[in-house]
C-alpha cells in the first residue's frame, strides 16, 4: 500500500512533484478549510509530514496512528511539542547547516542597514527632503573597528563572527552557555558574560536557539546595560526579546538603532515598531534565497524519505532518537 504524506504548507514545487510521484500526498490548503481541522482528519493515517511554520502539538496531531516521521523545511523547531513527539515516538528532522551563511549575510544587511540608516535615509532621499548637504540628524554609526557582541556563538553566530572579523576588522566578544575555543580562538573572539557583553559591545547580535532559558533573555535590564550608541540585531527568534522593553529602548534613544527579521508574533501587524525610524524591519527571510530555500528544501525531503524507507534521517531533533554523524 502506498505510503501517505501530508504536506502541511508551501513547499518547493520540484519537492512536490517528486513526493507525488512516490507517495500518496494530501496538500493542507488553508482556503478549503481550518487548517488544524484538516490535519486532524488526515494526520490519521498519514505516515509522514513535511512542511514548516506551523504548531504542531498533542491538539492537532492527537489523531495518529502511524506517523513515522514530521520533517520541517527550518533550522527552528520550536513550532513543534517534541516531547509529545517522544511520547509518540515520532521523528523530527530539521535543515541545519545549509542556511548558515545565507542568515549571517542578513545579520551583517541588518547591522549595517540600521547603523547607517539605510531605510530612513532610502524614504528621505525618494520624499525630496534632499535639499541639502546632510547634515548630524542624517549621520549614521561607524562600522570598522569596532566591538562587536555575539550572544550565541553557534554555526550561524560564527559565521556572522567571520564577516566581522575579517570583514571588518572588529573585535568580537560572544556569550554562550559554554565556551567555544574551537570556534573563538581562529577570530581572537573573547568569551564574556552576558552582562559584560552588553555594556562593552557597539553591536549586538542575538543568534541563539529559542528554549525555556533563552525567552525573553534580552529584555529591559540588557537594554539598560547597552551602550547608547548601540545597534542591537536579532535573527534568533522574536521571543528571545522582550519586544515591549525593545520599542521603549528605541522610543528613549537609550540604543541607537535595530535590526530585525523575527518578532514575537507573526506576521508582524499594527506594531508600534513601524512608527519608529530607528529600527530596520524585515519579514522573518533570513533564510529566504532562492538557492539557499533549494537546498532546504531538497535536504528535508531526504530526510522524510530517509524515514519512510526505513533508514534513520540525518538530522534529527528529538534527543531520544538522535544519531552522531
Amino acid at each position: 500500500m502506498q505510503k501517505k504524506v501530508i504536506v502541511f504548507s508551501q513547499i518547493d514545487a520540484e519537492v512536490l512533484q517528486k513526493l507525488q510521484a512516490q507517495y500518496q500526498v494530501v496538500v493542507i490548503n488553508p482556503k478549503i478549510g481550518d487548517v488544524n481541522e484538516q490535519i486532524q482528519r488526515e494526520v490519521v493515517d498519514a505516515d509522514g509530514m513535511i512542511g514548516a511554520g506551523r504548531l504542531l502539538n498533542e491538539k492537532n496531531l492527537a489523531t495518529v496512528q502511524k506517523l513515522k516521521i514530521i520533517s520541517s523545511v527550518s533550522v527552528g523547531y520550536d513550532n513543534y511539542d517534541v516531547a509529545y513527539l517522544n511520547q509518540k515516538n515520532i521523528w523530527l528532522a530539521n535543515t541545519p547547516h545549509v542556511l548558515t551563511e545565507t542568515t549571517a549575510d542578513l545579520a551583517f544587511t541588518l547591522l549595517m542597514s540600521a547603523a547607517r540608516k539605510v531605510p530612513s535615509l532610502d524614504q528621505w532621499t525618494k520624499q525630496g527632503e534632499w535639499k541639502r548637504t546632510v547634515g548630524t540628524a542624517e549621520f549614521g554609526q561607524d562600522i570598522f573597528g569596532k566591538t562587536l557582541g555575539i550572544i550565541g556563538l553557534g554555526h550561524i553566530g560564527e559565521a556572522i563572527a567571520r564577516r566581522g572579523f575579517h570583514g571588518f576588522n572588529m573585535n568580537i566578544l560572544y556569550h554562550n552557555r559554554r565556551e567555544k575555543l574551537e570556534l573563538a580562538q581562529p577570530l581572537n573572539a573573547q568569551y564574556r558574560s552576558l552582562k559584560d557583553l552588553l555594556q562593552q559591545s557597539d553591536f549586538v547580535i542575538v543568534a541563539v536557539d529559542l528554549n525555556a532559558a533563552s525567552k525573553a533573555l534580552i529584555n529591559a535590564e540588557a537594554f539598560n546595560l547597552m551602550q547608547k550608541h548601540a545597534v542591537f540585531v536579532n535573527i534568533s527568534r522574536g521571543s528571545v526579546v522582550d519586544e515591549q522593553a525593545l520599542i521603549e529602548a528605541l522610543q528613549q534613544r537609550k540604543i541607537f538603532a535595530a535590526g530585525l527579521d523575527v518578532y514575537q508574533r507573526e506576521p508582524l501587524q499594527d506594531s508600534a515598531l513601524f512608527s519608529l525610524d530607528n529600527v530596520v524591519t524585515l519579514p522573518h527571510v533570513g533564510s529566504a534565497t532562492a538557492e539557499t530555500r533549494q537546498k532546504m528544501s531538497n535536504l528535508a525531503y531526504q530526510n522524510l524519505v530517509d524515514a519512510l524507507e526505513d533508514r534513520v534521517p540525518r538530522y534529527l531533533v528529538n534527543e531520544k532518537f538522535s544519531v552522531v554523524y
